[in-house]
């Protein structure tokens, strides 16, 4: 019986990953020490794929990236590692080569020394120029960055995977978070004349990266800059990245509400967006995208309770519906009906968003993703009970150990904001998801910790004026005998019992 139920259980591991890869790619799993061995033996590099079943970026790289013949040809010339998020031992091995969101994908030597991470939020011929220069290239990015900062001498190579890196995803591997925008504008500072995408791609990251701070107001010469970028069709496209991913973030960086440049600067970014929304070259969902920012440009300085003008309201609809009829591939709908809905309920579209969300529901291999969302439309509304019932139907239906717990994570936060009246349901619900934590191994690496201080620090503030101390008691002890039970030598007994000490 026994044997039998392991055969059972690596069948269905088998056709669970079959289902949820691209066809065409000899994927190593699992063991990641074995395949760098085999990278080694080989004399070939390592490409480590890290991400979910559920998330619509990884689903986006599958539908855009992986399946394409390019791609697929290039994975002879390197070990190819998927690595699912709740695999076992996935999220021990996110913190072992710090990574952190969803996909994260880095191309190693055989040594074990990272050449580049890739962007994710790229289109694919630039994926792929950047995978093949680092396979051509094969010199770790650690050394690339510190013979650029001291005025070594670089290949235009080097200076575009610079450009390139996956600078949202580094973890501080390279550069010091608090460091990163001031890094970047020295480095695009160094950039020869001769080199002026790298130049202006390092510059508008390091604005973006400044804007996502928000700590100051942005220069006289970085408004010129991107007003540059605005103003030329092909530097517009081949930034397209930053300006759609960062729209809002860097106009409110470089521009004061209610100003005749606030104004000027929104317009030029919008027929931006415009332009790169009608741009058949790029996905389905990188169009979409790009609506998405002019959404959110359209409700940046806008009244609260305000409406999007009708015309913007037409395109959002019909752009939807367009991607909505055109897009067929599974991978790619789990990405597109995301930004769709999203662009839906953040334009008001609250009903249409929902009968999106709730038809690709029986579609998707990952509804429960979707049901977050409507759980998302329905606390809009104010619905307190149909948003529960949906943050609770996604954490029953949800697959995979971290996934369950992040989903978990999200249904107490839900509880605890909605219905924080109901002592019972969010301790039996806490309780719930740290019964299956204590059966868990590794549950207390990455994101399965990151989700499960948000349920300790949640609970915490819920209880900030000792009004559940009874209920809160009881779920700490769960978690402290969770932690007694772990070996002292494992880190994750430190990280366990630091949980106990949450901070409000």
């Amino acid at each position: 019986m026994k044997l039998a139920h392991a055969l059972a259980l690596i069948l269905m591991t088998s056709s669970a990953f079959a289902a949820n890869t691209p066809p065409g790619i000899a994927w190593e799993q699992g063991d990641v020490a074995a395949a760098f061995a085999k990278a080694k033996a080989e004399k070939k590099p390592l490409f480590l794929y890290w991400g979910a079943t559920w998330c619509p970026p990884c689903n986006q790289i599958k539908a855009t990236v992986f399946n394409q013949q390019r791609f697929i040809d290039r994975t002879k010339q390197f070990i190819p590692v998927y690595i699912d998020g709740d695999s076992a031992g996935a999220q021990k091995l996110a913190s072992q080569f710090k990574v952190r969101g969803y996909p994260s994908m880095i191309l190693f030597k055989a040594d074990g020394s990272e050449i580049t991470r890739l962007p994710g939020e790229v289109d694919a011929d630039r994926y792929l120029s950047t995978l093949e220069l680092g396979l051509s290239n094969a010199r770790p990015v650690k050394e690339t960055l510190s013979s650029a900062l001291a005025g070594g001498k670089l290949s235009s190579d080097d200076w575009r995977l610079l450009a390139d890196y996956s600078w949202d995803s580094d973890q501080a591997q390279l550069v010091p978070e608090d460091q990163l925008a001031a890094t970047l504008k020295t480095l695009a500072q160094a950039v020869p004349a001769s080199e002026s995408y790298a130049s202006t791609h390092l510059q508008l990251k390091a604005i973006s990266i400044a804007a996502g701070d928000n700590k100051a107001n942005g220069s006289a010469e970085e408004l010129a800059l991107v007003h540059k970028v605005l103003a030329d069709k092909q530097q517009t496209r081949d930034n397209f990245d930053v300006i759609v991913n960062s729209a809002t973030d860097i106009v409110s960086y470089l521009s004061k509400a209610q100003t005749s440049e606030r104004s000027k600067l929104s317009d030029a970014w919008n027929k931006a967006l415009q332009q790169l929304a009608l741009d058949k070259t790029l996905s389905a969902n990188d169009r979409l995208s790009a609506l998405t920012s002019q959404v959110a440009l359209a409700k940046l300085d806008a009244a609260k309770d305000s409406k999007l003008a009708a015309p913007i309201i037409k395109e959002v609809l019909e752009r939807v519906a367009e991607a909505d009829k055109s897009t067929t591939n599974g991978f790619e709908r789990q990405s597109v009906i995301s930004t769709a809905a999203y662009t839906l309920s953040e334009a008001g579209l609250l009903d249409e968003s929902d009968v999106l969300l709730k038809a690709e529901l029986k579609r998707s291999h990952a509804p429960y993703y979707f049901m977050l969302s409507l759980g998302a439309n329905a606390k809009k509304r104010g619905d307190k009970t149909a948003a529960l019932g949906w943050y609770e139907e996604a954490y029953k239906k949800s697959v995979g150990p971290a996934t369950r717990v992040q989903w978990g994570s999200s249904y107490v936060s839900a509880l605890v904001d909605l219905a924080p009246q109901n002592e019972e349901r969010i301790e039996q619900t806490a309780q719930g998801i740290l019964k299956e934590v204590a059966v868990t191994p590794n549950a207390f690496y990455e994101r399965s910790r990151r989700s499960l201080e948000k349920i300790i620090s949640k609970l915490a503030t819920w209880n900030k004026d000792k009004q559940h101390d009874a209920a809160v008691g009881r779920v700490l002890a769960q978690l402290d005998g969770i932690c007694s039970k772990l070996p002292a030598s494992d880190p994750q007994r430190a990280t366990c019992q630091d949980l106990l000490k949450p901070k409000a």
